[in-house]
């Protein structure tokens, strides 16, 4: 079992809201833990959010609940319609489903029957949820932070890296099938994450004019690394879709095909690598010019095969032609915003590795 921050954390303000609940001799500790369970999120940003979000949301629960006891009584049907009401007007103001569970959570706690005097009892559950809530918001202030610069970079890296090893694989007609189809499936996972990962790093906020300047960089060149493996993923499904007929084309531009994608290959991996900082600076510009790939010159070979035969079923590859060129783009902008991000901010490097 992998222990993830998230998991820890949870653990963490639980254990904090449960501790201080009990010192204080709060009525309902457990309020305290299922508040915490709620409000934990993956972010700094979204936990600010949320502690503004579950306090509103606690509270127009909590008004709800006294309202409801003092003029309808806390009848099981009274607290049903009382919830009916939590959720409507919630939901209304657009807040978050945890924000909305927690309210519902508050009502059923504050309309709960008692011998003890009722406002006591409600301004202590309520505090108790209070609590939680503060909680879940210092511990993911203060403990283990994420770095999200660092696991979007590696996530990257990773799908890149098995995209362009199949994509070798498949152009040679070597791939399993299964194994292949099964990739597939998993990769799209994997860019699911990717895109994910990216969101959760843009909503990371700075504090100062600077840091924001240099994260806006830093996003810039993170969506068009992003972008570029969606296009080496494409390139790598339409190869896949079309294995069964690339025996139609003539097997000299079979070749041709393979040692341009190649260089494509090549290149997509060396600006991997310069991000990683492991290649010379002296080095580059000799690299690039013996393996550039000429994408525009193999669609047009592509396009004059296709003129020669009057076979229709070669249209086919089309869609293959139209791939390799947008790949193509996407890594030469890639490429353009790399040399000159590393040629204008040096010092602002993009964080690869945990610290």
């Amino acid at each position: 079992m992998k222990l993830g921050a998230r998991m820890m954390k949870t653990g963490l303000a639980v254990g904090i809201a449960l501790y201080v609940s009990n010192l204080f001799g709060f009525i309902s500790p457990l309020l305290a833990a299922i508040a915490v369970v709620f409000s934990i999120q993956p972010t700094i940003y979204r936990s600010y959010q949320s502690i503004i979000e579950q306090i509103q949301g606690n509270t127009i629960g909590a008004l709800i609940a006294i309202i409801g006891v003092y003029t309808l009584g806390n009848d099981p049907f009274i607290v049903g319609f009382a919830i009916i009401i939590v959720i409507g007007v919630t939901t209304g103001m657009k807040m978050n489903e945890n924000t909305i569970a927690l309210a519902v959570v508050a009502v059923i706690a504050l309309m709960d029957s008692t011998d003890q005097t009722f406002m006591y009892f409600a301004f202590s559950r309520f505090t108790s949820m209070l609590l939680g809530i503060f909680a879940a918001f210092v511990v993911n202030l203060v403990f283990l932070p994420p770095r999200y610069e660092t696991r979007l970079f590696n996530k990257i890296d990773l799908a890149s890296t098995d995209i362009l090893q199949w994509l070798r694989v498949t152009t040679r007609q070597l791939s399993d099938e299964p194994a292949l189809k099964y990739e597939i499936t998993r990769i799209q996972d994997d860019v699911r994450w990717i895109d994910h990962t990216y969101l959760l790093y843009s909503e990371e906020r700075t504090y100062f004019k600077g840091q924001a300047f240099a994260k806006g960089r830093k996003l810039v060149l993170f969506r068009q690394l992003i972008t570029t493996t969606k296009k080496s993923f494409d390139v790598l499904k339409t190869f896949h879709r079309l294995d069964d007929k690339i025996e139609q084309i003539p097997e000299e531009f079979q070749d041709a095909v393979v040692n341009e994608l190649d260089k494509l290959i090549s290149a997509h991996e060396k600006l991997i690598l310069s991000l990683k900082g492991r290649i010379k600076n002296v080095h580059k510009q000799s690299l690039r010019r013996i393996e550039d790939p000429d994408i525009p010159k193999l669609v047009e070979r592509l396009i004059h095969v296709y003129e020669e035969s009057n076979n229709p079923d070669k249209l086919v590859f089309l869609p293959l032609a139209s791939q390799l060129m947008e790949y193509h783009d996407q890594l030469e902008k890639l490429k353009r915003l790399l040399k000159s991000y590393q040629t204008h901010h040096k010092e602002a490097y993009i964080q690869t590795t945990q610290k």
